[in-house]
């Protein structure tokens, strides 16, 4: 499970989105994800999706790679659709108990599905195709404005940068723990939930011991390297816009008009999907209570 976590990691590949600008691909995927809170059909949601599959192929990374980090977050995909389903108002299909099925509520939970799906993938792409140190200067590049306002902007994207590096060696310390106190015994996968929690405290323990550790020796390091913030701080390559990045530009603001155009064209479901929806419950509910 620890493995499937793809957020932060760096898949190395020699693609055109690896070769974009950090810029670019930040305020891509900003854009992307902003986009998917301002419509609610499905019409835009497909659309969404074929263009992240596309972006996604550009990538070269291998669609197993990408979506094996949908496992972690799985439980908050089943929450979030039956959260929906039975605690949205609306047009009653079937009640029980204190629990109420509607149409809307249907409909809601399978667009809050569609869209966590996109915004994990989409937020995925940017981490495995831009390096910690491609992050950090773009974030810095971005927020340089705020210095204005006396904003720490480097301090605040290398603390980013830092806590995304992280994320894969504190999974890898928390693989290594968990074997090692499986050999001596612990039991980790029993069925009893209170019996889990309780054994979760050794390996907690020793994971924080190890992430302040790392954190020390980390400004130890930065420290003895004379590291004082980015006055006056250099780098070896210089980030700088190409056709590539021009084109992607292009591309982007055309999906943001078609989205806008899809939005304003259907701004609910098309109509025949409700009835066909509704036609298709009203025969399955009866079915399976009969049954």
């Amino acid at each position: 499970m620890l493995k499937d976590i793809t957020l932060g990691q760096y898949y190395r590949a020699d693609s055109v989105i690896h070769r974009l600008d950090p810029r670019t691909k930040i305020v891509g995927t900003l854009v992307y994800m902003i986009s998917l809170f301002l419509f609610n059909n499905l019409i835009c949601y497909v659309f969404a999706a074929v263009f992240l599959t596309f972006v996604v192929g550009l990538s070269k990374i291998p669609p197993k790679f990408m979506f094996r980090g949908m496992r972690s977050v799985l439980f908050l995909l089943v929450f979030t659709v039956i959260y929906n389903i039975f605690l949205s108002t609306g047009t009653v299909i079937v009640k029980f108990w204190v629990f109420t099925i509607t149409y809307e509520g249907i409909q809601q939970a399978v667009c809050m599905l569609i869209r966590l799906f996109l915004l994990i993938v989409g937020s995925s792409l940017m981490t495995l195709t831009t390096t910690p140190n491609q992050l950090t200067d773009g974030l810095e590049s971005l927020f340089k404005p705020l210095k204005i306002f006396k904003v720490p902007v480097h301090e605040m994207a290398m603390m980013m940068s830092i806590a995304l590096r992280f994320i894969p060696i504190l999974m890898e310390e928390t693989d290594r723990i968990m074997k090692a106190q499986i050999a001596r015994g612990a039991d980790l996968e029993n069925r009893n939930i209170f019996i889990r929690v309780k054994s979760l405290i050794p390996i907690l323990v020793p994971l924080f011991v190890s992430a302040f550790r790392r954190a020390g020796d980390l400004a130890l390091a930065m420290e003895a390297r004379c590291y004082h913030g980015g006055e006056g701080r250099t780098r070896m390559k210089a980030m700088s816009f190409s056709a590539g990045d021009i084109v992607a530009w292009v591309i982007l603001a055309g999906y943001i008009f078609a989205v806008v155009f899809l939005g304003v064209t259907f701004k609910t479901f098309p109509e025949f999907l409700v009835l066909e929806m509704k036609a298709g419950l009203e025969y399955l509910i009866p079915t399976l209570s009969a049954r």
